[in-house]
This record gives C-alpha cells, structure tokens and sequence, in this order.
C-alpha cells in the first residue's frame, strides 16, 4: 500500500472520528497535533478530561484489528506528542486520557470501536503521569 493511499485512508477514518466524537459530546480541540517528532491524531475535551486520540482505520478489515496497530512504540509516541502539547498549553493540573478509536471498513457501513482508556503512561519511578 503506498503512501498517499494510507494517507487517505487514514484522513477518511479521522473524519470519521472526529464526527463520532462531537456526536458524543466531546469538544474537538486540535488534529494532527505535532510535538516531539510525533503526532496526535485528535485531541478532544469530554466533559473535563482532556482526551489523546489514535486513530486507526481500514478499508476492507484487512490487515487484523486495526486497535491491535498501537503498539508499546505508538503509545510512547503519542505520549511524547501529549506531554508537548500540554507544555505548549501551560497545563499543569489537568485529568488527561488516551483513547483507541479504531474504524473497520471506511468506505461502506463501517464500524466504529471507541477504546476509552485505552492505555497508560507510567514514568520512569513507576507513578501514573496521565
């Protein structure tokens, strides 16, 4: 699959999220949100929780769960990317969470599985930072 393919796979499934989300309520604060050489897909308020969104799409449900494509090295990233974006905000006190919205079959009757919570980042001394 080459490049500008994946690419616009994955524009589709974030435009999806994004219209799931805000039809839950959430508020969407930025997208594709850079920092640290990595990137946040979308960044999103629900209620007072300042939520960090990967998105992970697929055409046809190839390729296995597309939720299982967060790996231990993504999670880092986005990690990286959060923590930039809350030193660019001034956050200090802020209850922060990392979702997993993963869209099966973009381009007919796909389905959508939103992972709330999806995973944590400890730090170095085994303390939650999120």
């Amino acid at each position: 699959m080459n490049s500008r393919y994946r690419q616009k796979v994955g524009k589709q499934g974030e435009d999806i999220a994004v219209d799931y989300l805000k039809g839950k309520g959430y508020s969407i604060l930025e997208r594709n949100f850079r920092a640290h050489g990595s990137e946040i897909d979308i960044i999103a308020e629900d209620g007072d929780v300042l939520v960090f969104a990967e998105v992970k799409a697929s055409q046809r449900g190839g390729f296995g769960d597309p939720e299982c494509r967060v790996t231990k090295t993504k999670q880092k990233q986005i990690e990286h990317a959060a923590q930039g974006y809350l030193q660019k905000n001034d956050i200090e006190k802020q209850d922060c969470r990392f979702d997993v919205i993963a869209i099966d079959g973009i381009q007919t009757n796909h389905k959508i599985y939103h992972i709330v919570d999806a995973f944590w980042v400890e730090s170095d001394h085994d303390e939650e930072l999120f």
